[in-house]
Order: structure tokens, then C-alpha cells, then sequence
């Protein structure tokens, strides 16, 4: 609710914070934050994506980079409300340092700040041609030597990675790469995207037919293309395909298809790259400065080597394999796995006349598609929210502004609404012998896949299937072995199999790096994904932010892109405007480089 009073409360504090971080006043400044506080950058201050966690952490941060960063102005934003009480009110912020201009948010506890965002939003000198400043296009006058848009097009095409070189190879063209290839055109940064498929979107064509986005609309724009507003609400896989095709060519990415990396090494002396790539069967040297490996969030397909494997003799995929359900009508399946792939192959397999079993070998959080569009995203991402004004931007930043080691605190009592709604749901899955959790700590889908990426599925309609029989299911036993005909599993079950399907995930993105580059390289890096909770499959120590994504790595000059098409938008910003700054030669002094606890 609004309160003159949170504004009472608010105003006074940034007013004393601008004052202390632009004479560089260390004690003043960290005497403004609760003794439990939280101060999350994205780059305007760290050069990293980092948060510090208590006044300690926050000295630590300001001692390093105040100096450097020069803050020059803090205010709340005149045209946002302040909301909450004088307990706890929050408000927004913008800012400018030397360098750049940012926007931010904060909330103050009991009159001292418990949680602040800062975000670098631009940099000086660097602004993206937009607005006021957006490009003529035409160009009047007379000019007998002029080149036509298309000309210029043309030209850059035909001499970009030949007779000049990218400053930044984008190894990776799904949504990830074109969404950093786009920041990167605009700001003027020559930029490669590679991939290995034909055609931009084919990483979505390619995949199982019935796959489809789980995430609503709202959630899931592109940098400044937003989807049309009759767009549906799930897109469909070759649907998202045609998008980025088209988005690559409107936003003029440099974009090379059917082009495979092959090998990776970097030059300390020159401190650049030699990429050796394969282009429709030609090889080019390729000699970036920074590379980046926009490859999604996960690495290589995890296959399990499992006794019998050499002796099946019908098929066997990974889930990233697996074409679609048109062959297998009346054959014998079975799917190895209980997430979301597991779910949608099963159900496109039913339907296409298939005998499908699924193994269930561990517990699976399960949340129906309609209660997390209302509960979990509809008061960021929906068209409620939009008439609320809570535009994809501002959904964005409050999303970011929940500092990870407290968010999860968030995220307990709307999935325990999620589950009381759902009981009878939920009583029918598990009355099947369907093994359900809801993360460690009961924070559910969005803290599982920020901390391990898996144990999830968004039900579409598949659980129906599983609660009916009609997708047969088998839980609580591991695979033991593979005969000529059959799946085994350690309880002695034997399940016929024509095709057996690893929906098996994925490992740790550090793994293309040891095929690019070395294995030296790879464990120089460390795993990467996970925020050290120390819950399942995300070991510690806790990081406090995503390991290696979008920022610094221990290897100089490279990079890690990707996730949802959420956190495509939205961290591209950041990673790109980091590239620009180098690009431009502008200091760019990171605080707290990420250690490196676990190579994969």
C-alpha cells in the first residue's frame, strides 16, 4: 500500500547514502545498512555480478571500488511511488558514477537498508542509438560514392571474420547468443554469432515435436522486440524458431550458421583468440579478443553408462535426440527420467500410439502450468501486472532485486498455496506412487532450477496421463541393466523396450570448454550454474550468485551466456555492457572474482 510515511522513512536515508558515496564517506555509508543486509550489483559497482552479505561485506566492497567507481549522484526516481511503511519501505532508485548511469532499488527495515539493487544501465559516452538518439536510416544528400543499406550489409558480411575480425565470438545461436548479439550490435561491438545448425531457431525446430515453451509469454521477450499481444500464451517450438530467425535478420546480427567450433586457444601474450571454426565445410581462423560460450545453461547431455548397453538392440536416445513420437507408434518405450522432458515425451509418445513406461529414480517437484502463471509469476509477468504497470523491465528488477540467500524465503509460502490448491492433485499423483517433492526447503520450481537446473516439471497435461495409466510409471527403482530386448531395473522389474529414451539432463556448461579448449582450461573455470546452497546437486560454499554466468571467470576473455529466455533478456544487458567496456578500453576493476570450489 502507499504511505507517506515509507516515503518519510526512505527519503532521508538515500538522501544520506548519496551523500556519504559521493565524498567517498566508507563509514558513513555503512552505518546506513542493517546489520542483516544485502547490496546486489549488477556491474555499476563491481564490475561483476556480486552481492555483499552483511556491513562487513558491504565495507569490503565499498574499500575496493568506491575510489574507482566515483559515484557523482543517487536519488529515488521522481516518477516511481515509494511503497510499504516506516517497518518496511521500498522505492527506486537512479544513479550515475564516473563511468556510467544505473538504476536501482531499496528497502529499508526499521529505518536502515536491508536490500539494495544497483545496476549499470549505460554508459557514458556509449549510449545505445535509441530514442533520441536512433540512427537516421536514409541518408540525405548527394554522394556519388554512397552504399545502400542493403550494400553496407553486404560488405560487412563479406569481410567480417575475414579481413577484420570480431571482437567477440558468440559460440552458441539459440536465444542466449542472439539475445547478447543483439545487445552487442547496438552498441556498436562487432560481434559473430556461430552455430552449428542451418538456420537461427533450428535449436528449437529440432527438438521433440510436441516441445513447447512452459513459461507464459509475459515472461519470455527478447530485448527490444517484444512479442506481439496476441502472441500465445505457450509458445510452440517452431513457432519460437521462426521468431529468432526473423529477430536475427531485423536486428542484423552477423550471424553464421551450419558453423562448428572445432578448437579453442587462448594467446596470453596478445590476449586475444584463435578460434578454428568450420563454415558449410570451410575452415576459418577466427582471432576474437573475448569468447563466449552461449551454449543454454546446461553442458553436454548426461548419458548413463549403464551394463547392456552394447547388447540392446533396439534404439537408445538422449532426450535432446529424440525426434518426436511418428516412428514409434505400437512400439514398446521407455523413458529414463521425471522431469520436464520426461513428462512432454512421454505424453507426445502416448499420443502417438506408443506403450510408454516412465522411471522415476528419484523424487520430482511437480507444478500445475495454471497456478504458477497466478501464484508465482502473475503479479510480475501477466497481463495484470502489465495493467498495474509493472512493465517486463520493472518485473525484471524486482525479480533481481530478491537477494538469492533470502529469496528462497519468498518462495516458501506461495508454493505452499500452490499445494493447497492442488491437493487433490497432488493426492492423485502421489496415490499412483508418483515419488513428489518441493525442493529442500519447500521453496519450490524457480529455487530448484536457479540452484540445479532439474527436478522439475511444469504439467501441461501430462500427470493426467500418468494418474490414468495411460503413461505407465515405474518408481523408485534405478536402472540395473539393459538385455537384447528389455530395460531391467534393480528390483527385478523387466520392461520391454523397441526404444529407450535418457531423459537423463545435463552436466555443467564447463564441459564444452574441455572439448573447445583443454581440460586445463575447464577445471581452471569450475562448474558452472548453481549458487552453493548446499542442497542437492548444488553443493557449497554458498556463492550468492549463479557460478560464472554473465560475468568474470577465472580464464581471462571468456564467458558464459544463457538460461531462459528471461534471463537472456535481462543479463545480456549486463554482460554486454562489461564486453562494451573493454571494447572501449574503459578500466573495468572486478571485485571478488569467483573462487573455484567444483570443476563440474
Amino acid at each position: 500500500m502507499l504511505d507517506d510515511s515509507s516515503r518519510t522513512a526512505l527519503e532521508p536515508v538515500v538522501s544520506s547514502l548519496e551523500k556519504a558515496l559521493v565524498a567517498g564517506d566508507i563509514d558513513a555509508a555503512v552505518e546506513l545498512f542493517a546489520d542483516e543486509c544485502y547490496w546486489r550489483d549488477l556491474v555499476a559497482f563491481t564490475w561483476n555480478l556480486k552481492t555483499s552479505e552483511g556491513k562487513e561485506a558491504v565495507r569490503a566492497m565499498l574499500e575496493s571500488q568506491l575510489a574507482h567507481i566515483r559515484p557523482e549522484s543517487l536519488r529515488l526516481d521522481p516518477a516511481e511511488d515509494v511503497t510499504g511503511d516506516s517497518d518496511l519501505a521500498e522505492g527506486w532508485i537512479e544513479f550515475e558514477t564516473g563511468k556510467g548511469r544505473g538504476y536501482g532499488h531499496i528497502r529499508l527495515k526499521d529505518g536502515r537498508i536491508w536490500t539494495l539493487l544497483t545496476t549499470l544501465s549505460e554508459l557514458k559516452g556509449h549510449e545505445e542509438p535509441r530514442g533520441v538518439r536512433r540512427p537516421m536510416g536514409a541518408e540525405h544528400g548527394h554522394d556519388r560514392n554512397r552504399l545502400t543499406w542493403a550494400e553496407k550489409r553486404e560488405k560487412e558480411a563479406a569481410e567480417l571474420g575475414y579481413k577484420t575480425q570480431p571482437y567477440v565470438l558468440i559460440v552458441g545461436g539459440g536465444q542466449g547468443g542472439i539475445a547478447l548479439g543483439a545487445r552487442l550490435r547496438q552498441l556498436g561491438v562487432p560481434t559473430i554469432v556461430i552455430d552449428k545448425h542451418e538456420r537461427p531457431g533450428d535449436q528449437w525446430r529440432k527438438r521433440y515435436k510436441s516441445l513447447c515453451l512452459h513459461d507464459p509469454v509475459w515472461y519470455d521477450h527478447l530485448p527490444y522486440i517484444p512479442f506481439p499481444d496476441n502472441w500465445p500464451v505457450f509458445s510452440p517450438k517452431d513457432k519460437i524458431g521462426d521468431w529468432l530467425e526473423m529477430y536475427t535478420k531485423v536486428m542484423e546480427l552477423s550471424y553464421w550458421s551450419s558453423t562448428l567450433a572445432k578448437s579453442a586457444k587462448y594467446n596470453e601474450a596478445t590476449q586475444d583468440w584463435t578460434v578454428v571454426v568450420e563454415r558449410e565445410g570451410e575452415e576459418v581462423v577466427l582471432r576474437p579478443k573475448q569468447l563466449v560460450m552461449a551454449t543454454g545453461m546446461s553442458g553436454k547431455p548426461n548419458i548413463p553408462e549403464i551394463e547392456g548397453q552394447d547388447i540392446f538392440r533396439g534404439e537408445q536416445q538422449h532426450s535432446s535426440q529424440h525426434p518426436g513420437p511418428d516412428a514409434y507408434e505400437g512400439k514398446k518405450v521407455v523413458v529414463i527420467g521425471s522431469n520436464n522432458s520426461a513428462h512432454d515425451i512421454c505424453a507426445a509418445l502416448w499420443e502417438g500410439g506408443a506403450d510408454v513406461t516412465m522411471v522415476q529414480r528419484s523424487s520430482t517437484h511437480i507444478v500445475r502450468s495454471e497456478t504458477l502463471m497466478d501464484i508465482g509469476l502473475g503479479g510480475l509477468y501477466s497481463e495484470k501486472a502489465l495493467a498495474a504497470g509493472v512493465t517486463t523491465r520493472k518485473a525484471d528488477l524486482i525479480f533481481a532485486s530478491l537477494p538469492y540467500h533470502i529469496m528462497h524465503e519468498w518462495q516458501i509460502p506461495l508454493y505452499e498455496q500452490m499445494k493447497e490448491r492442488d491437493a487433490d492433485f497432488y493426492k492423485a499423483l502421489e496415490d499412483r506412487g508418483f515419488m513428489l517433492d518441493w525442493g529442500a526447503d519447500g521453496s519450490g520450481l524457480f529455487m530448484k532450477y536457479l540452484r540445479r537446473g532439474s527436478g522439475y516439471y511444469i504439467d501441461v497435461g501430462a500427470c493426467d496421463l500418468v494418474i490414468d495409466g495411460s503413461i505407465k510409471l515405474k518408481s523408485g527403482s534405478d536402472v540395473s541393466h539393459l538385455t537384447e530386448d528389455a530395460v531391467v531395473l534393480k528390483d527385478g522389474t523387466e520392461l520391454k523396450a523397441d526404444l529407450v529414451v535418457y531423459a537423463t539432463g545435463y552436466g555443467s556448461m564447463n564441459g564444452w570448454v574441455a572439448d573447445l579448449i583443454d581440460q586445463e582450461t575447464a577445471d581452471k573455470v569450475g562448474k558452472v550454474w548453481g549458487l552453493g546452497s548446499d542442497t542437492p546437486k548444488d553443493p557449497g560454499p554458498w556463492e550468492g550468485e549463479q557460478r560464472n554466468m554473465w560475468k568474470p571467470t577465472k580464464q581471462a576473455a571468456l564467458w558464459f551466456h544463457g538460461g531462459n529466455l528471461h534471463q537472456s533478456r535481462h543479463y545480456s544487458q549486463y554482460l554486454s555492457l562489461q564486453l562494451k567496456a573493454r571494447y572501449e578500453g574503459i578500466d573495468t576493476p572486478v571485485y571478488g572474482l569467483q573462487e573455484v570450489h567444483h570443476l563440474k
